[in-house]
């Protein structure tokens, strides 16, 4: 059977902050629990791991499970952005080298004497 849709109007789109299903507390912590299970072996492996962060909430539990991390090992535990949408958890000793620029946007920006 084939139904036809009149007066069809596309809607907006809403922020992803707008659209995003909330987490019950307990979803959010059994999330939050993983995060901290998963990523903190990964971070003793490694010495650091790399998880998506899409939204800002996102980005906040990262950084409360690099808190908790820090408060169970005794040892800081960093966050940094890698880009838009990734973050990296790692110990001392293990932050991403800083980015230098590729060789024809440096000469495109000559030092200044």
């Amino acid at each position: 059977m084939v139904r036809d849709l009149y007066n069809i109007r596309f809607r907006p789109a809403e922020d992803a902050e707008d659209t995003a299903t909330p987490l019950t507390d307990e979803e959010e912590q059994r999330f939050r629990a993983l995060l901290f299970s998963e990523l903190g072996n990964e971070i003793a492996d490694q010495g650091y791991a790399r998880f998506p962060a899409y939204t800002p909430e996102d980005r906040r539990r990262l950084v409360d499970v690099a808190h908790r991390l820090t408060a169970h090992w005794g040892q800081q535990v960093f966050v940094e952005a890698e880009d838009r949408t990734r973050l990296r958890l790692c110990l001392a000793g293990y932050e991403a080298p800083p980015k230098t620029l590729p060789a024809d946007v440096a000469l495109l920006n000559p030092p200044v004497r």
